[in-house]
């Protein structure tokens, strides 16, 4: 055995140490050493986790590396995403969001006796954690636990379990609960006192046919780039300010100056609006984003063109892209491989990729690259604290 073999060299995507000779170790940080009982002594990056939740809740996987090798880990996620296409390419360092940044959150709720337990689930479990504490949560967002236990404690039938989505938005915290059943009078006046006693923007009630709001008091709104985008209950928004932010700002630094924009899987229009100068079509296959952006846009008198589209079904032809001096491109997790081939087969110069999946993005990548295109370099970013969900800006260029 090498002096090496028992040291920790590096964190595997999914949050367990590899030692040198490749034994796979959980909550284990690089620099520490595997002893012979197969302990794990800490190394000079292993931090104390600080939620007493840890190891157990499954918000966060890797509390016990400190910010270096979180770093670290961020960028070997990307690294060895494109490696397995065959790629490489510079790779900048990661832009983490701090600890008690989360905006959005869903969690989960379920009776025992007569006590509600509000939390997120165990790893690899379906068991709930009852939160008492949390380090990735907005304040704003967890103080409302403790209340929101008390007033489900009146509403959850037995054991069912439910969902709680909270998310910040301009005019407060909005609130959908989905999985439950809040009919008749004495429901709607305790939805109504909660909703006012603790200033929500907005509550809403999803019991299978769709949210409905219970109590708003005025519009909803969540702003992007300066301009106030009415907000869905339960959509899509970036997870922190700060992530959204560091991809905003990556995102424009690609762009530039470019006069004509195509924002694909556009959502709410995060970089819609990014580009105030620009003519920008927006493609999204969300109805209630894409309409909330399209009204939006009319109300800011921005120029730009929404479109109800599926992208997966119907990605905008190699042809009409090369009208545009510069492509946007977000999807889910599952990537963009339809519209990506189309791009591939476009002239469009430049292309930015925001991506939350680094091998789908390392698969789309392959085939931008192989039609020509160079991959100039990838903006990591960790606004999931602490955890081993990895997303991403990369500029393409011909």
């Amino acid at each position: 055995m090498s002096v090496n073999d028992d040291e920790i060299l590096r964190v595997a995507a999914r949050g367990d140490g590899v030692t040198g000779d490749g034994r796979h170790v959980a909550f284990a940080a690089p620099g520490d050493h595997l002893a012979a009982d197969g302990s794990v002594v800490p190394g000079p990056h292993h931090q104390i986790p600080p939620c007493k939740h840890f190891p157990e809740c499954g918000g966060c996987q890797l509390q016990h590396l400190d910010d270096i090798s979180w770093t670290q880990f961020i960028a070997d996620r990307v690294a060895g995403a494109l490696a397995a296409q065959g790629l490489e390419t510079h790779i900048r360092v990661p832009l983490l969001s701090p600890p008690n940044t989360r905006r959005r959150a869903t969690l989960h709720a379920e009776r025992r006796g007569r006590q509600v337990r509000l939390g997120f689930t165990r790893q690899n479990s379906h068991e709930l954690i009852d939160l008492e504490e949390c380090w990735v949560l907005a304040p704003q967002l967890f103080a409302l636990l403790v209340p929101l236990r008390g007033m489900l404690a009146a509403l959850i039938p037995g054991n069912r379990r439910i969902n709680v989505h909270l998310a910040q938005t301009d005019q407060g915290v909005d609130v959908l609960i989905d999985g439950l059943e809040a009919e008749g009078l004495a429901a709607a006046e305790a939805l109504s006192a909660f909703s006012h006693r603790h200033h929500l923007a907005r509550l809403s009630i999803d019991e299978g046919f769709g949210p409905g709001a219970r109590y708003e008091p005025e519009p909803v709104t969540v702003t992007l780039g300066g301009v106030p985008v009415p907000f869905p209950p339960g959509n899509f928004l970036q997870a922190t300010p700060e992530g959204e932010a560091a991809l905003v700002a990556t995102v424009q630094e690609i762009v530039g100056e470019a006069k004509a924009v195509a924002d694909l899987f556009a959502g709410l229009g995060t970089f819609t609006f990014a580009f105030p100068k620009a003519k920008v079509y927006a493609a999204e296959a969300a109805r209630d984003s894409i309409m909330a952006l399209k009204a939006a846009a009319g109300q800011a008198g921005r120029a730009v063109f929404a479109e109800h589209r599926d992208l997966f079904r119907r990605p905008v032809s190699a042809k009409d892209l090369s009208n545009f001096d510069a492509v946007v491109l977000d999807p889910p997790r599952a990537g963009a491989r339809e519209q990506a081939g189309e791009i591939a087969r476009s002239g469009v110069p430049l292309i930015a990729y925001v991506s939350c999946n680094p091998s789908t993005f390392a698969r789309d990548a392959e085939t931008l690259c192989q039609a020509g295109y160079r991959l100039d370099w990838v903006q990591p970013v960790g606004q999931f604290r602490w955890s081993t969900h990895v997303e991403l800006a990369a500029r393409f260029s011909r």
